[in-house]
């Protein structure tokens, strides 16, 4: 009885579908799934078109690319790596001068133990982080996530 019970159940998470004994399963029947995710339950043809199909809204422009980030982000880079901090230098100043240094034996590359390297991760990983979060904090904004 438990058995009978249990295999006429709904399973949770497949909708409509359920367990059946394989003497009440005919070739002919279809199950039809359903799930939360899709609002439709027609299968998309082509799977470029899939979003579409279920009622996603994908953005083509993902990126939302904005000149006031670039801008405003190289700004806010910019004003605190030129602050001399380090023995009197800043990082934009010691950047810039290692580039001149290095450019001084130009057909040779820089020596892996240059401090050029140092300055030049440094400078660019902060730059990258600030354009970073001030995409995510200005179309946030726009957008009104927060």
């Amino acid at each position: 009885m438990a058995a009978s019970i249990a295999a006429a159940s709904t399973i949770v998470g497949l909708g409509t579908s359920s367990l059946s004994s394989p003497s009440r399963v005919s070739s002919a029947k279809q199950t039809c799934l359903s799930s939360g995710f899709l609002k439709s339950p027609l299968a998309a043809r082509n799977p470029l078109r899939q979003a579409q199909a279920s009622g996603g809204n994908f953005e083509r422009d993902w990126l939302r690319t904005d000149l006031n980030v670039i801008g405003f982000g190289l700004i806010g880079w910019l004003a605190p790596s030129s602050i001399p901090i380090i023995n009197g230098n800043s990082l934009t100043g010691l950047f810039f001068s290692s580039i001149g240094e290095e450019l001084a034996h130009f057909p040779t590359p820089p020596a892996l133990s240059s401090q050029f390297w140092l300055w030049l991760v440094t400078w660019h990983l902060g730059l990258f982080l600030c354009l970073t979060f001030g995409q995510i904090g200005f179309k946030g904004r726009t957008e009104e996530y927060f």
